[in-house]
């Protein structure tokens, strides 16, 4: 049976990250597609776990070989999704979680109509700031920059099959593993995993 393709996406700030490393905690059978992007890797981040960092020109040769599922460009760098990484856990019956934002998840809806999208948003726009901010990464132009590029990403939400509010996060984090477990108990994907029980059942 092939795993079930997953589209989550958030404003920067409203802790898509670190619920989707949650999740990957909590449940089994979750692969979490790593990403290709050409921004620096930031403290604490490692090749392979985090990102693949790659060059400008490393990312223009895969892009013109058509090896990205998708790819956009935000802020100042190109962030793209292999497909070859996507095809190989979907096919072992892995879910696949994609980290994009809203302008990926139209190109992968293009190829994989079935992905199943879940839009993350904050509990408030001085929720949003202020773990920005608590970040202590950027300086105050970056900040508002960040939640500029945050009021056009919040305005896709109503693309998305399912809407998390990132207010208290353990809440958060039992939501989203409620809509993975949901699907999973969905007659058509419940019926082949209980294949042999079925036939027993009905003999």
């Amino acid at each position: 049976m092939r795993g079930q393709l997953y589209i989550i996406a958030a404003p920067s700030g409203a802790g898509k990250t670190s619920l989707v490393k949650a999740l990957h905690e909590h449940l089994t059978g979750i692969a979490v597609s790593v990403s290709h992007t050409t921004r620096a890797a930031r403290p604490g981040e490692e090749e392979g776990l985090h990102y693949h960092f790659v060059d400008h020109a490393h990312f223009e040769r895969m892009v013109a070989e058509g090896e990205f599922l998708e790819h956009a460009r935000v802020f100042d760098n190109f962030y793209g999704t292999a497909k070859s990484s996507v095809e190989v856990n979907l096919a072992a019956g892995q879910d696949v979680i994609l980290e994009i934002d809203w302008q990926g998840a139209q190109q992968v809806r293009a190829a994989f109509p079935e992905a199943l999208g879940i839009f993350i948003l904050p509990p408030a726009r001085e929720v949003l700031e202020s773990r920005l901010r608590g970040r202590g990464q950027d300086d105050d132009q970056i900040i508002a920059r960040r939640m500029r590029d945050a009021s056009t990403e919040m305005q896709h939400y109503a693309e998305f099959d399912f809407l998390v509010i990132n207010d208290v996060f353990e809440e958060a984090l039992r939501e989203l593993a409620c809509i993975f477990r949901a699907n999973r108990s969905r007659r058509e994907r419940s019926a082949v995993r209980h294949t042999r029980l079925i036939k027993d059942l009905l003999a």
